[in-house]
């Protein structure tokens, strides 16, 4: 673990105010400077995070559940399903399922999380004749998330790395994906509503991913 991540650790907390956004995490040292994509957006500094641990322990608005299309318990939500107990389930049955790159919203019931915002993203193959498509379906994932926050006048939100585990897709093409979609999300005027956006990782391999890519999509303003 990095210096900077360390200042951290002993914080480990599932209070939103506990969650160290980007200028805490660049001031830490945990962040540095790189070629960026976009300029600097001060706002942006206190708005985003990156966390590492468990989702199902934020108390947050929603968080984002990496689903498949019956949007039931399997293998790869069955860990917000088991926190939130039989109610998840028994809503999502109402549901009729959900298409690949779309996202539908549910109560969060036993989950510190208020909503839990259900997405569905693409399985990953190198064989594809279409890996645009591809990239299009996982960038929809976090832009239908995104405005069903905001229809549903949520604060936060906090994402996993969508379709990174047993779907296969190549987490620093993800995260690309990931950090694109809600830089331009947050540039919107539809953005102006959500207050936190948290990037969610479990891996310290992840963790390192995100950390080498955020400063592009989010760098630190000159005062940072």
């Amino acid at each position: 673990m990095s210096a900077g991540w360390a200042i951290f650790d002993s914080l480990f907390s599932s209070i939103l105010s506990r969650i160290p956004t980007l200028r805490e995490l660049y001031k830490a040292s945990a962040l540095g400077a790189i070629e960026q994509r976009y300029q600097p957006q001060d706002a942006y500094l206190d708005r985003v995070s990156l966390y590492q641990g468990d989702i199902t322990k934020l108390d947050v608005d929603a968080i984002v559940n990496a689903a498949n299309h019956s949007l039931l318990d399997n293998a790869v939500d069955g860990a917000i399903h088991a926190a939130a107990g039989f109610g998840l389930l028994d809503e999502c049955r109402t549901l009729n399922g959900c298409e690949t790159g779309n996202s539908k919203i549910t109560k969060g019931y036993d989950l510190p999380a208020k909503h839990v915002i259900h997405t569905v993203g693409p399985i990953y193959s190198r064989s594809d004749s279409d890996t645009e498509e591809t990239a299009q379906q996982l960038q929809s994932c976090y832009k239908t998330s995104l405005q069903i926050a905001v229809k549903n006048s949520l604060r936060h939100v906090a994402f996993p790395s969508v379709s990174t585990g047993i779907y296969g897709y190549p987490i620093v093409d993800a995260t690309h994906i990931a950090l694109d979609t809600v830089r331009q999300f947050l540039d919107s005027e539809s953005g102006k509503i959500l207050e936190r956006v948290i990037f969610v990782v479990w891996s310290d391999k992840d963790k390192g991913v995100y950390e080498d890519l955020i400063p592009q999509y989010f760098p630190a303003s000159e005062q940072e």
